[in-house]
C-alpha cells in the first residue's frame, strides 16, 4: 500500500483564516515525558499550577460510586452539581453554565459573542487561551499594554470601540499573579457599555483571601453584561477531570448553553466536583498549603536575590537574570519542571507552581545550585 498520509491537497489552506494562524496550546511538560527523554526519576513537576495535595477523599469516593454507571451518558444538564453550586454561590441554577474545564467555558463565550468583524480586548501577559479563542472565531484581538505586569483598566477602556463585543480579564492573572481590587473592577465595569460582555476569569479566586479582593458573583446583579468563570482544577484539585463553570445572568447562560456541546462534562467529573464541594476541610488545607508554599518560595527568591512578581495565585513568576529557557532546560536536567513564559513575551521569566514543602525545597535547591554554578 502507498503512503496514506500523502496528498496533493493542502489541508491547512482549506481551514478557516483563524485556524490557519493558530499554534497548538503548549501545556507544561508531563513528568513521564521528561523521564522518557532523560531517563531520570524522582521528578518534581511545578509547571501547571496544579494542586499538590491530590484530590479530596470525598471526591474519590464519589468517583468510585459512579464507576458502575460508565455505560450511561452523564446528566447533560449537570442538575445536582448546578444545584450545589447555586446554593453555595447564592444564585439560581439557571445562571450557571458547566464546561469541560473553564477553558471550555472561555471558548463557549467566544463562539457565542465574537466573530469576524468583532473585536475582543484583553491584556498583555494575560492567559494564553484568550487569543486562541478569539482567533479561532476570526475575531480581532486588541491587546492592551500591561501595567506593572497586570491589567491596565484605563487602557482597556480606551480600547473599546463600536466593534468591541468581548473583554477578558483574569483576576488573579495568569501567568503573572497580579490582582485588581474590588474598587478598580467596579469602576471599570461601570464605564463599560452594557452591549460589551466582560468576562472576569476567577480560576484562582480561592487563593485570594484578601477582603479587598472582588468576588465577581457579588457584582452580577449590578452589571448584567458580566460573566464570571471559575474552575475545579486549582484549589479543588480536579485538574485531570476538567470541570469549570460560568455564572452570569439567565439570558447569557441561555445563550452559552445553546452553543455548549451535549454531555461536555463527564459523569466522573460531575460526581467528583459534587463531592469536593462537601469537603471544606480540603479547601482550607489547599489554601493553607499554598500560603505556606508561597512564603517558602518568595523567601528563597529574596535570599537568592531573584526579582519576582507578587502573586495571589498558586504560582509565582520570577526573573531568572538571563534566559528563562536556559534556566528551564538546566532545571529539567536535574528533574525539576517549571514553566517557561517566553510565549507570553516574558523571555527572562519562569513561572513556578506552589508544591508540597519538599517539592518547593527541591526547586530552591536546584535554583541555588544554578545560581552558584
Amino acid at each position: 500500500m502507498g503512503d496514506l498520509t500523502r496528498s496533493s491537497c493542502d489541508f491547512v489552506s482549506l481551514a478557516t483564516q483563524g485556524a490557519r494562524g493558530l499554534h497548538p496550546y503548549q501545556p507544561g511538560k508531563p513528568s513521564d515525558e521528561l523521564e522518557r527523554e532523560l531517563g531520570i526519576s524522582n521528578i518534581v513537576k511545578l509547571a501547571s499550577n496544579e494542586n499538590p495535595l491530590g484530590p479530596s477523599p470525598i471526591a474519590l469516593e464519589e468517583i468510585r460510586n459512579e464507576l458502575s454507571q460508565l455505560t450511561r451518558y452523564p446528566d447533560g444538564n449537570g442538575f445536582k452539581l448546578k444545584e450545589a453550586l447555586a446554593s453555595r454561590l447564592k444564585v439560581q441554577s439557571s445562571q450557571l453554565t458547566l464546561g469541560n474545564g473553564s477553558n471550555d467555558i472561555l471558548d463557549l463565550i467566544a463562539r457565542a459573542y465574537a466573530e469576524l468583524g468583532r473585536e475582543v480586548v484583553f491584556s498583555q501577559y494575560a492567559f494564553a487561551v484568550y487569543p486562541i479563542a478569539t482567533q479561532a472565531v476570526n475575531a480581532t484581538a486588541v491587546v492592551t499594554p500591561a501595567l506593572n505586569w497586570g491589567h491596565d483598566l484605563s487602557a482597556m477602556l480606551s480600547a473599546i470601540t463600536d466593534r468591541t463585543s468581548l473583554i477578558f480579564i483574569a483576576n488573579p492573572n495568569n501567568p503573572t499573579g497580579t490582582v485588581l481590587s474590588k474598587a478598580e473592577v467596579v469602576e471599570f465595569l461601570s464605564q463599560v457599555p452594557e452591549s460589551v460582555i466582560v468576562v472576569l476569569d476567577e480560576a484562582y479566586i480561592e487563593y485570594s483571601t484578601d477582603p479587598d479582593f472582588p468576588n465577581g458573583v457579588s457584582l452580577l446583579s449590578d452589571f448584567p453584561n458580566l460573566i464570571v468563570t471559575r474552575t475545579f482544577s486549582k484549589a479543588w484539585g480536579l485538574a485531570s477531570l476538567r470541570v469549570g463553570y460560568a455564572i452570569s445572568n439567565e439570558e447569557i447562560a441561555d445563550v452559552l448553553n445553546r452553543v455548549r456541546h451535549p454531555f461536555n462534562v463527564n459523569s466522573l467529573a460531575l460526581a467528583a466536583a459534587l463531592g469536593s464541594l462537601r469537603d471544606e476541610d480540603y479547601l482550607k488545607k489547599s489554601i493553607t498549603t499554598n500560603e505556606h508554599g508561597m512564603k517558602q518560595l518568595t523567601d528563597a527568591f529574596d535570599r537568592l536575590d531573584y526579582e519576582y512578581i507578587p502573586s495571589k495565585g498558586n504560582f509565582v513568576c520570577f526573573d531568572t537574570k538571563g534566559s528563562g529557557m536556559e534556566v528551564y532546560e538546566a532545571m529539567l536536567q536535574q528533574g525539576v519542571i517549571v514553566r517557561p513564559v517566553a510565549n507570553y513575551g516574558m523571555p527572562n521569566h519562569l513561572r513556578v507552581s506552589i508544591g508540597l514543602p519538599e517539592e518547593n525545597a527541591r526547586f530552591i535547591e536546584v535554583l541555588e545550585s544554578l545560581s552558584h554554578g
